[in-house]
């Protein structure tokens, strides 16, 4: 299944290795200094129109990239969870509805 960024930015959602709130996590340094360095390697991409409210970090094929949205980190966790639940192939509870 495939996960919505915003701004027309989609990725696969096992790729998907977290989703963090911009406002809480730029905080910590250790957060700032992960973006910075992200930043420097070019593993950023900036999908915002606005002001950004969350970074999304995806691993595929030992490629990292950190994408910066302005969908807030809530909105991006429930798609993941919707995602999840529409893949009817795999999905404990599309399996138990099968078998009712």
């Amino acid at each position: 299944m495939y996960l919505h960024l915003g701004n027309d930015a989609v990725v696969r959602a096992d790729e998907v290795v977290a989703v963090f709130d911009m406002d809480n996590t730029t905080v910590a340094r250790q957060s700032r200094g992960f973006l910075a360095k992200a930043q420097r390697t070019g593993k950023i991409i900036d999908i915002c129109d606005d002001l950004p409210k969350s970074y999304i970090v995806t691993n595929s094929n030992g490629i990292t990239r950190v994408y910066i949205s302005s969908v807030s980190s809530r909105t991006i966790a429930k798609r993941a969870r919707s995602a999840r639940f529409a893949d009817t192939e795999n999905n404990e509870f599309a399996v138990y509805l099968k078998n009712r």
